[in-house]
């Protein structure tokens, strides 16, 4: 992810997206670069208008309802039944005769 994020500094910058100028930006920030995700990356982009991209991405997000915590895990599993075993109460006031019969 801190790949991408390198990538919006420069964009947000108007700089152009380098390999360069990302792996700068991923080491002053003390992350080790992998120059073939760099790459990847660089090249990926290049087809990319980013601007358009960011646009799209917050008007999905508006459009979406927010879910509350936790709705994604219980949407994604179903209900389970919970079988209820109804043991016999024990006498807890016999105290240590119950040890002994």
């Amino acid at each position: 992810m801190e790949y991408v994020y390198a990538a919006l500094v420069l964009h947000e910058l108007g700089e152009k997206i380098t390999q360069a100028k990302v792996k700068g930006i991923l080491e002053a920030a003390g992350a080790t670069a992998d120059d073939s995700r760099i790459k990847a990356l660089v090249a990926a982009l290049k087809e990319v208008d980013i601007e358009e991209a960011l646009k799209t991405a917050v008007m999905s997000a508006a459009a979406a309802p927010a879910a509350p915590k936790g709705a994604a895990k219980e949407a994604a599993a179903p209900a389970k039944k919970e079988k209820v075993k109804e043991e016999p109460e024990e006498d807890t006031d016999l105290g240590l005769s119950a040890l002994f019969g």
